[in-house]
């Protein structure tokens, strides 16, 4: 099985992929204060609940969802079916960095930096869609703590792969960026995020025996003993609301 797909079967129960719970959405949402007739870009929308929550919340919205996987893209134009939002959505199944549709007022790309190399890279690379004083949104990963050795080992992450959240702040600004925003994930949503990853892959494996179920299964355990036996606590996640100022 491939990777891709056991990350969307891992969010078939939260389908925000990050740990985030869907009051934070719309409370990050409203704060990003959108005009009148908003463009909004997602890129690495995944199941698109950021773009649907803005689409829901500006009814004279448009929005435009990037992402590399049709599992997430098709899973995304449901539910804009359902919510009768399809005819202010356009899914694009392209790499992030392929595309380019003009200027946005809203550009967000939560918990997929890694579509551009990183925080930094995102931010930059962000900023060629947006229109003069547009927003970004950006949730990226920070060290609540700093990490000892085995918990680098257990991510294979480096220690400066991400920063504490006041570096992880002055990352972003450093791309042209004043922070208007932001909201740092309780441990809470964290372990709602996690559980619901790993038990969303077991269910899905019990429903399933065979040689994917038994894939399914491995994927979750390992990432259950990565999450309780290593970053727990020691990783955080921050969602920035950012105002573009060059």
């Amino acid at each position: 099985m491939e990777r891709h797909l056991i990350s969307h079967i891992a969010h078939t129960d939260h389908p925000i992929a990050a740990p985030v719970s869907g009051q934070t959405v719309t409370r990050i949402l409203r704060r990003a204060k959108l005009g009148a007739q908003p463009r909004v870009l997602d890129i690495g929308c995944g199941h698109g609940v950021w773009t649907l929550r803005a689409l829901a919340m500006h009814e004279d919205a448009t929005a435009d969802a990037v992402d590399v996987h049709r599992e997430g893209l098709e899973s995304c134009r449901i539910m804009a079916e359902r919510q009768g939002l399809d005819h202010q959505l356009t899914l694009h199944h392209t790499p992030a960095a392929d595309y380019k549709n003009g200027l946005y007022d809203l550009v967000m790309c939560v918990g997929a930096t890694h579509a551009y190399g990183g925080l930094v890279e995102t931010a930059n690379a962000l900023k060629e869609h947006l229109k003069p004083g547009g927003l970004a949104l950006i949730g990226e990963g920070f060290w609540e703590v700093p990490p000892n050795a085995e918990t680098l080992i257990t991510l294979g992450a480096e220690p400066g792969e991400y920063a504490d959240l006041a570096g992880t702040v002055e990352r972003a600004e450093s791309a042209g960026y004043a922070t208007v925003y932001a909201y740092t994930s309780e441990l809470s949503e964290w372990d709602d995020y996690e559980w619901s990853w790993t038990g969303s892959l077991l269910r899905w494996a019990v429903d399933h025996p065979g040689p994917d179920g038994d894939t399914a299964r491995a994927a979750a355990l390992a990432h259950r003993d990565m999450w309780l036996k290593g970053y727990r606590g020691v990783l955080g996640f921050v969602t920035l609301l950012l105002k573009r100022t060059s």
